[in-house]
């Protein structure tokens, strides 16, 4: 099938302090997430004036892979869109339609399977078709790529450039990637599976870098979970393991936030804030790598899967996981998989 339209996919975020509320209830809408949770969080945006990096970043990236489409001589208009905040998906979806778009892949920006990561950016796709209506164009979602080559060399030269940054060989690599509750883990992947597709993919990336960079041992933690205090999150959380490491009598972290492709408001965060200043106070060494963004590899690892979807191009992986249930010609997944959570 010939596309005639990419569409970049993506959570959103607020670019100014009277957004901050409205978007986090959005993103928390029917979750049973309590209000003083909310503010703790807008806590953490109002800190950067209410503005996350994450638009920018997505157009930055955007702006990477138009040209990188240009230069493999491909044409293909690239639309945005989000899920929780302006530009809305459902408007940009209403704009592709008004513009004659027909079929479009859908590029997603989330290397993993399970609800949040996955299944929620196909009921985006399904929602904003169905409020564009007979005229929407048909999307199809890129598939997941947490063991495709261009990422993971990314990541790796990023672990590097950590420890060098830190110059000590010796600092033990930490993995992230956001908690999500343990039921809903459980549920993600299809049955013969087991389930949790999501765990299994962040473990697996993290092996496939820490293999990258000949890391003997490396650990993979959690981070910014957001629910109720009575339902369990998958854990450790990283500030937790920072403990339990300094207790073990490590005095030196290298964090790969493996778990996200750009270095947006979690990150910088949970991370480059939380995490860096408990680091400080323990007397530990401390490094956090970069994330794929910015790197002109993940334009091309973009491109790559989209040439996929034109027989252009041959599907890579360095794992053996399922990857993610996908095929080349679209996501496939099991009834029932990658269910949301629901509060209790």
């Amino acid at each position: 099938m010939n596309y005639d339209a990419l569409l970049w996919l993506s959570f959103g975020g607020p670019e100014g302090l009277d957004e901050v509320m409205p978007f986090l209830e959005n993103v928390t809408r029917g979750r049973g997430v309590p209000r003083a949770r909310l503010e703790e969080v807008a806590e953490h945006y109002r800190h950067f004036g209410g503005v996350s990096p994450i638009n920018q970043l997505n157009r930055d990236a955007i702006a990477a892979v138009e040209r990188e489409l240009s230069a493999q001589g491909i044409t293909l208009p690239v639309y945005f869109g989000n899920r929780n905040w302006h530009p809305m998906v459902e408007d940009t979806v209403r704009r592709m339609a008004e513009d004659g778009v027909r079929d479009a892949l859908v590029f997603a920006t989330s290397a993993y399977g399970g609800y949040s990561a996955c299944r929620q950016y196909d009921e985006d796709i399904a929602r904003a078709r169905a409020t564009v209506g007979a005229e929407a164009p048909r999307l199809r979602k890129l598939r997941h790529f947490f063991d495709h080559p261009l990422f993971v060399a990314s990541l790796a030269d990023g672990v590097r450039a950590a420890y060098a940054e830190l110059n000590r060989p010796d600092a033990r690599l930490v993995f992230t990637a956001h908690s999500v509750p343990t039921a809903a883990d459980a549920a993600a992947g299809p049955p013969e599976e087991g389930g949790h597709r999501y765990s299994r993919q962040v473990a697996e990336a993290a092996r496939l870098v820490a293999a990258e960079v000949g890391a003997e041992d490396h650990d993979v933690v959690w981070q910014s979970r957001s629910g109720p205090p009575e339902v369990p999150w998958l854990e450790p959380d990283i500030v937790d393991h920072l403990d339990a490491l300094h207790a073990d009598g490590v005095d030196a972290v290298v964090v790969c936030p493996v778990g996200f492709v750009s270095d947006h408001l979690e990150v910088i965060w949970d991370l480059d804030n939380e995490a860096a200043e408990r680091a400080g106070e323990l007397g530990m060494a401390f490094a956090r790598s970069a994330t794929p963004n910015a790197d002109p590899r993940f334009a091309r690892l973009v491109v790559e899967l989209v040439r996929e979807q034109s027989g252009s191009a041959s599907p890579r992986a360095l794992s053996d996981l399922v990857n993610g249930g996908d095929t080349v010609d679209g996501a496939v997944c099991a009834t029932g998989c990658c269910e949301p959570a629901r509060p209790r």
